[in-house]
């Protein structure tokens, strides 16, 4: 699975624009980002007079090259990386998006995923041009929708956005003179706010305040819209909020491990999520290993909670870019041999307990079970961080539909065997929304899971 993108933004209340680099910074903090999306990056830069925009198809530190860098100089910026869950992988639909509306202009970059979609394309469809009904994403879409109001003042302009959508939704939008940022009612991803020096900083993630050595102030609340300019920063309850949905999966999967995220260490929680899925779904075994990188600490804390020693028994390539190219099914059979290989030394005539994240359609964990036991590995139990995954996400995860999913069209058995394990364990629901101390386990989307969407 993957996240659909990450957004960032910083402006610089110092009105001597040599005072601190705003693109320089944006590039840190997408480059913290840059596990939320790997299909694109973009940055915009606004000087007080004008916006300009630079993004391209590629990781973060493709696309900006030094020269390029120099180039945006300004007094704020927002920055995007991207993955495709709506639209396709092209220059086009890259962000962050330009537009002009009736204040002047603005630049959008947006992460989430709207459920409204097709009712308000038909909605503007008369008003758009040529190229916009080619462009199928929900932030080009968001951007007209802007310009569609005929505003001038961009405030009033994205409240009027803002009440007619519906979904998940984290926005960050640059005019000549102020950065905006916009949370959905719901709160389905995170979105914070920090501070260096004479600028505030908005970031999907605290790690990428870290980066920038930025100081954390809080979270943007789910429906609130925070609005900073040359004189300092005002908030508005845009959107009242019937109640949270916190994407679950921000905290099991896609959150770096040294995030606060909802509130709480990325990384602890799951450490508890570990040792509790260790007191649910035990095995007897010699040792535990991770899929690396995000199923880590839920080993150690299954190996904590169960006593069986961790180590490293599979080991990633360090070197793996986004994507492997795999022009025929020869070269496909070797992907996963790419990014991970077992360590024979450790695994061979071991019984091993491997833990990770999530099963979708099982063709990753099949191919690791069977490199573990070419290795060596006598048994081979996998168990898993999260309950079985039984429907699409609709709010900016990029999941199968529900034919694909293993979990709906097959038996905790069947996929067993189909994956090769000598035994195969999922956490329980309750189990995983209960390792929270400061989130009530009703705060949480887990529509992936249950089926109960929150919209």
């Amino acid at each position: 699975m993957h996240e659909e993108c990450g957004v960032f933004g910083i402006i610089n209340q110092n009105s001597d624009i040599s005072s601190i680099n705003v693109a320089q910074l944006s590039y840190l903090g997408l480059f913290a980002l840059q596990h939320r999306g790997q299909e694109s990056a973009g940055i915009a830069v606004s000087n007080n007079k004008n916006i300009l925009v630079y993004r391209d198809l590629g990781l973060v530190s493709e696309v900006f090259k030094e020269g390029i860098l120099n180039t945006l100089q300004g007094t704020a910026a927002i920055g995007h990386v991207r993955y495709s869950t709506t639209g396709s992988n092209n220059w086009e639909s890259s962000q962050p998006i330009l537009q002009q509306y009736q204040g002047g202009s603005f630049a959008l970059a947006h992460n989430g995923q709207l459920t409204n979609q097709d009712e308000l394309r038909r909605k503007i469809l008369s008003s758009l041009d040529r190229y916009s009904k080619n462009c199928q994403t929900d932030s080009y879409l968001i951007s007209q929708l802007i310009k569609a109001t005929e505003e001038k003042n961009i405030e009033k302009a994205v409240k009027k956005t803002a009440l007619q959508l519906k979904g998940a939704f984290c926005l960050v939008i640059l005019t000549e003179d102020k950065l905006i940022g916009l949370r959905d009612a719901y709160g389905f991803h995170p979105l914070v706010l920090g501070r260096i020096k004479d600028s505030y900083v908005l970031a999907s993630e605290d790690s990428a305040l870290s980066l920038i050595e930025a100081q954390y102030i809080r979270e943007v609340q789910p429906g609130e819209m925070i609005v900073i300019d040359k004189h300092n920063y005002h908030t508005k309850q845009l959107l009242s909020s019937p109640k949270k949905a916190l994407c679950i999966f921000e905290q099991v999967y896609f959150a770096r491990p040294d995030s606060n995220v909802f509130g709480e260490n990325v990384a602890a929680i799951r450490e508890k999520i570990g040792q509790r899925l260790a007191i649910e779904q035990p095995a007897e075994a010699d040792i535990v290993i991770s899929v690396p990188d995000s199923g880590r600490f839920a080993a150690l804390g299954y190996a904590h909670a169960a006593g069986i020693p961790y180590q490293e028994g599979l080991l990633k390539n360090p070197y793996i870019g986004r994507t492997f190219i795999q022009p025929n099914q020869t070269m496909r059979e070797y992907s996963v041999k790419l990014k991970l290989s077992a360590i024979s030394s450790i695994v061979i005539e071991k019984r091993v307990v491997m833990v990770d994240d999530s099963i979708v359609r099982g063709t990753t964990s099949h191919k690791l079970v069977k490199l573990l036991k070419k290795a060596g590995a006598r048994e081979v139990h996998v168990r898993i961080s999260s309950p079985p995954v039984n429907f699409p996400c609709r709010y900016g995860i990029d999941t199968p539909n529900k034919e694909e999913l293993w979990a709906t069209r097959f038996s905790l058995d069947k996929i067993r065997k189909g994956i090769g394990a000598d035994s195969l364990g999922y956490i329980s629901l309750e189990g995983l929304t209960n390792v929270f101390e400061k989130n009530k386990p009703s705060d949480f989307c887990t529509a992936c899971f249950s089926g109960d969407y929150p919209i």
